[in-house]
């Protein structure tokens, strides 16, 4: 039977994009399916005692970006320390994903075109242009797929997905499930792949 990790994201978090090509890695090399499950961190962060980033300490701040400069380094990644667009609003990127899922499309090389237009290539996925040039990159219908990611449909996805997440115990992102075991972080990776060894 072939283990599945159900993957809540957001395109605007540091942490999924640098999780995120180890994350598919792993899947392959393991025998895995991705469920890919993208959310609305603000509300997951409102519902579960979380702070948006404008909101934390100074300290806080301070780690963080020390934290982000020493996995940036260990992992050899592109990482944007600080983005010209960030924070910015990942839901129109978060209904394209769900509009490539609802259209039965593998959605991973468009979440990594995304993740890169913000982390790497330091543009705005709240722009429709933006959006619509990483579904074009990722080899997707672009006009379909914007046009869907307006629907009602792809807007109760990404709802189902948060209340899903929340309902689940998760309180950020990335987080990953396997089963009713939670990892919270890119740096848990490594009991994922021991979790789906067993």
């Amino acid at each position: 039977m072939t283990a599945t990790v159900d993957y809540y994201f957001s395109v605007v978090s540091p942490w999924s994009y640098l999780g995120d090509p180890r994350l598919r890695e792993m899947a392959v090399r393991c025998g895995a399916a991705l469920k890919y499950k993208p959310v609305n961190t603000t509300l997951i962060f409102s519902r579960t005692g979380g702070l948006q980033l404008k909101d934390r300490s100074d300290q806080r701040k301070a780690y963080r970006m020390q934290e982000l400069r020493r996995w940036r380094d260990h992992l050899g990644a592109e990482l944007t320390l600080e983005p010209r667009y960030f924070p910015t609003n990942d839901q129109l990127a978060a209904r394209t994903v769900a509009a490539a899922l609802q259209s039965g499309e593998d959605p991973s090389e468009l979440v990594h075109a995304l993740m890169r237009a913000c982390w790497v290539e330091d543009q705005d996925v709240a722009e429709p242009s933006v959006v619509s040039a990483a579904l074009a990159t990722a080899g997707l219908d672009a006009d379909k797929l914007m046009s869907l990611a307006e629907s009602d449909a792809c807007r109760n996805e990404i709802d189902a997905n948060t209340e899903e997440a929340i309902s689940r115990g998760v309180f950020g992102v990335p987080a990953y499930l396997i089963g009713d075991q939670l990892f919270w972080g890119q740096d848990r990776l490594d009991f994922v792949e021991r979790a789906l060894a067993k």
